[in-house]
């Protein structure tokens, strides 16, 4: 058995890289972009109005009490028109195009209509209201980096510069594997001696929002057919993360045919709680990489974001984000394993606190969804109120 520090880093050793793909933007949100961005126009691409008004030739102005006849209408989405008699204006909307020979814009408020056109009643500035072209971006200049997520604000940078097909990090293929008579589907419903499959469901939920659609499959407790199905699993995606099946019990078969499929184990057990079982290893023939977590559905879920999400992290690229919290209460660890303990947390003037939720143990899935994250403490270690310690969330927080 190994320690939880130990544990990580063999995991963290064990990255992988799966290419790239080019996708279609409207399926990239959430994934690692994998190619430099550039501007394919200066932006704006035109000196742009600011406001609704009119469009003069600042020097073409003599007096406020100037009659300014109107030459034509600018509308956004039209060609740029051009002002022919720089005494006169154009009337100019909101995103159109400055005129050709016009060098400021008035907004209407600051004008007066006259029979024949406008006169300028407020004081003005050269080159106002007017957003020049290429003062936000020049063309060529880099807006995304390959290793950015690509999030909402990211979708509107790639569509802006015409960005129809995307290339980002290729995510693993994964199978999401439960064992156990004891499980039957979530439509059914199940004897006193059986529960519903959860597991399986949580990790392909938590796949989801890593923008992976995981396949899911349950296996019963019979060697050869797990034997078999396993192989088959093995040959055919690149991760497999399992719950269940490692303990040891009578039935917990995986071990030992991981070890007849060739999978060679990393490590078995950890010295922590909720998750000690823990079984990794790697197929060195088809490189596929094996999660395998304990059955207990808090083992599973908490295995997952202390190992997985750092794991997957890493293989694209990503840092994993290191989070504290202060404590509002003492939370004690007298055992000799790192112990993760979930807490329910409160943003208080911008600093995140922490009180420990009461749990009845590793079977206590009710429990995962009142928590925000779990706390670490180490072996023997006990945490006094307004402590800072380590903390991973499982909720969006902020």
């Amino acid at each position: 058995m190994i320690s939880f520090e130990e544990a990580l880093q063999k995991v963290l050793a064990l990255t992988a890289s799966y290419g790239n793909e080019s996708i279609k933007l409207e399926h990239s949100l959430g994934r690692i972009l994998a190619e430099t961005i550039v501007a394919d126009r200066d932006f704006p691409p035109f000196n742009r109005s600011t406001k609704d008004g009119i469009a003069i030739n600042f020097d073409g102005l003599k007096s406020q009490n100037q009659q300014l006849k109107v030459e034509g209408i600018a509308q956004a989405g039209n060609p740029q028109l051009s002002l022919k008699d720089t005494s006169a204006c154009i009337e100019v909307m909101t995103g159109a195009i400055v005129p050709n020979n016009a060098d400021t814009v008035v907004m209407y408020e600051h004008t007066s209509k006259q029979k024949d056109g406008f006169s300028v009643d407020k004081p003005i500035a050269k080159g106002q209201n007017i957003h020049p072209q290429a003062s936000d971006i020049a063309m060529g200049e880099v807006l995304l980096h390959p290793g950015e997520i690509v999030t909402a604000a990211e979708i509107g940078v790639l569509a802006s510069v015409g960005k129809a097909d995307v290339v980002v990090k290729k995510t693993p293929k994964i199978a999401v594997i439960s064992t156990g008579n004891e499980l039957v589907d979530v439509s059914e419903v199940p004897e006193p001696y059986q529960i519903r499959k959860s597991n399986s469901h949580t990790v392909a939920a938590l796949l989801q929002k890593e923008g992976i659609l995981a396949d899911i499959h349950h296996i019963l407790d019979d060697p050869a057919t797990i034997k078999e199905r396993l192989a088959s699993c093995i040959h055919g995606y690149d991760v497999l993360i399992l719950s269940g099946g490692v303990s040891k019990g009578k039935y917990d078969y995986l071990p030992e045919l991981f070890e007849e499929l060739g999978v060679k184990k990393i490590f078995h057990r950890v010295r922590q709680r909720p998750g000690k079982p823990f079984w990794f290893g790697k197929q060195d023939q088809t490189q596929t990489t094996v999660f395998s977590f304990p059955g207990n559905p808090v083992s599973t879920f908490v295995n997952y974001q202390v190992y997985f999400k750092p794991w997957l992290n890493k293989t694209l690229g990503v840092q994993t984000p290191q989070f504290a919290v202060i404590l509002e209460g003492t939370i004690t660890n007298k055992i000799d394993l790192t112990v993760f303990v979930g807490v329910k947390t409160t943003l208080k003037n911008g600093t995140l606190y922490a009180q420990q939720v009461s749990t009845t143990g590793s079977g206590d899935l009710i429990g995962l969804s009142k928590i925000d994250g779990v706390v670490q403490l180490n072996p023997n270690e006990a945490k006094e109120k307004d402590d800072i310690v380590p903390f991973i969330p499982t909720k969006s927080i902020f």
